[in-house]
């Protein structure tokens, strides 16, 4: 049998979550074409396909008013690879999503048309406002916390939006400063496309709203972040969350301008894509000129846009609540783990030990303790010498969401200690370094309580909810029921005392009640 026909099988694997049924979505962009399927529509997301086509859709729409027939020849080609990609990936559900340039375009008709023969599913053409819409919630789908005004930078046209504690918005606007228009319009100039930038939001009201914070979404300003980072050394090169102070990117941005105006190397260009190295001059000028004229004080910028906005606005009221992070570390460990409740019993293990010692934690740091333990168990299928070093590039350089870069290096930190002990020397130093001090000890304590734990229970449920912790004079006592004693040896000691150090106590002794 020839398997690639196969469609008509089962094709998911172990390695993925029983049940899941997958959802596709189709953006349609005025610069590129892209396809995702994700495993599930819920709140976490995780994408199993994720490809681009570069179309160039936009190209031209501000003079002649219409999608040129090569590119729309080029998209369609395109999408008929795509629709076949959903069909063999058997995903229940296909929506498909066009902006700017199907929006603004005098025949999106006849290309509208030409999309739902090959996909069999409606268009949804969104609105400028909609599109805003749906970028804020893309947003809050990555990060919970986030509020402030988000930019959404297309092709075509830029979205504006606002979250606040009320949630997103309704009201969003949409400007004429996609980087393609832009190109088009400035005919080729960088700092004229400033110029048009600082002339086009002289009456955006949200530009020049009292919010401290912006957040940057797009392909274009994506690739700006990770010349930023380039410049700075930044050790993640991981653009979700990735928060910068305003007036230091600002500052990059006018570089960048300066220099392609000139016509010479902007800073970070050698690392950037083909395809977006031409444009990002122009995304440059409508980054700097949106943090000057907002003075926005920091920048914070999200992978996650108008697909998983969108996706996030279908799921109910109930799931929409659901902690993306603590819902992604549940799947890891029902993925990864030897035991999903062991998880759960170590997240008791920790509550008491913390509560004995009377360490203090804030609602977000108890979060993070709650993912640590959840996927403490994910490095136990590697070679024991690389066990340490995995786990931090699972953790560090994973999809999830609804964590900072901070957060994610306390969590790969945690799990060093875990692995490799309190003298590791990470080759992920620098990474690990990003959780700050203060994260940094609190990382080093929950990962050697993680010590002490795992040889008690081998990392099956049962044992750890039969333990419990006191603080006697200074000393720290594990009470050990009497039909456990036997575990009472100079292993388990041994990683005892060194708990007992980090958490600067006195001395750690064993007791059979």
């Amino acid at each position: 049998m020839n398997q690639f026909w196969g469609v008509d099988a089962d094709p998911t694997a172990q390695g993925r979550i029983k049940g899941a049924r997958p959802v596709a979505v189709l953006d349609i962009g005025s610069n590129s074409v892209r396809l995702v399927v994700y495993e599930r529509h819920a709140r976490a997301l995780t994408a199993l396909y994720n490809e681009k086509s570069s179309c160039a859709l936009g190209r031209g729409i501000a003079v002649t008013g219409k999608l040129a027939e090569e590119n729309m020849t080029r998209a369609l080609t395109a999408i008929q690879r795509f629709a076949l990609v959903a069909r063999l990936m058997k995903a229940g559900t296909v929506h498909v999503l066009a902006t700017s340039a199907v929006r603004d375009a005098s025949n999106r008709a006849e290309f509208v048309a030409g999309v739902e023969r090959i996909m069999g599913v409606p268009v949804r053409v969104l609105s400028g406002e909609e599109e805003a819409h749906f970028a804020a919630l893309g947003v809050v789908a990555g990060i919970p916390s986030f509020r402030g005004v988000v930019g959404d930078l297309g092709g075509g046209s830029l979205e504006l939006s606002s979250i606040s504690n009320d949630g997103v918005d309704p009201h969003g606007e949409t400007h004429e400063l996609g980087v393609i228009r832009l190109q088009d319009d400035s005919g080729g100039s960088p700092a004229r496309a400033a110029a048009l930038v600082r002339a086009r939001l002289k009456d955006s009201s949200l530009v020049k709203s009292t919010a401290s914070t912006f957040c940057a979404i797009g392909g274009t300003w994506r690739s700006l972040a990770k010349v930023y980072q380039v410049q700075r050394r930044y050790p993640l090169h991981m653009v979700q969350h990735y928060t910068v102070k305003g007036p230091d990117l600002a500052k990059l941005c006018d570089e960048i301008v300066e220099a392609a105006e000139t016509n010479k190397p902007y800073p970070g260009m050698d690392t950037t894509s083909s395809s977006r190295r031409d444009l990002i001059p122009f995304g440059a000028a409508v980054l700097g000129e949106v943090v000057k004229a907002g003075n926005f004080k920091s920048v914070v910028f999200s992978a996650l846009g108008v697909r998983e906005g969108y996706l996030y606005g279908l799921l109910d009221a109930a799931e929409q609540q659901v902690d993306p992070l603590v819902q992604a570390a549940e799947e890891i460990s029902v993925l990864r783990s030897r035991s999903p409740l062991h998880a759960h019993d170590l997240v008791g293990f920790t509550d008491n030990f913390l509560s004995a010692i009377g360490f203090a934690e804030t609602e977000e740091e108890r979060r993070l303790r709650r993912v640590a333990c959840l996927i403490s168990d994910i490095g136990w299928r590697g070679h024991p010498d690389y066990r340490g070093e995995q786990s931090i590039d699972m953790v560090a350089y994973g999809s999830m969401t609804g964590v900072d870069h901070p957060g994610r290096a306390f969590l790969a930190e945690v799990l060093a200690v875990r692995y490799m002990g309190l003298k590791q020397k990470s080759v992920s130093r620098a990474i690990l370094s990003l959780s700050g001090p203060v994260y940094s000890t609190r990382a080093r304590l929950i990962g050697a309580l993680f010590r002490v734990a795992y040889p008690m229970s081998a990392a099956m449920p049962g044992v750890l909810p039969r333990t419990s912790f006191v603080l006697e004079n200074n000393t720290l006592v594990l009470n050990l029921a009497k039909d456990l004693a036997f575990l009472a040896g100079e292993h388990l000691q041994g990683r005892l005392d060194q708990l007992a150090s980090v958490a600067d106590l006195k001395d750690a002794v064993i007791r059979i009640p």
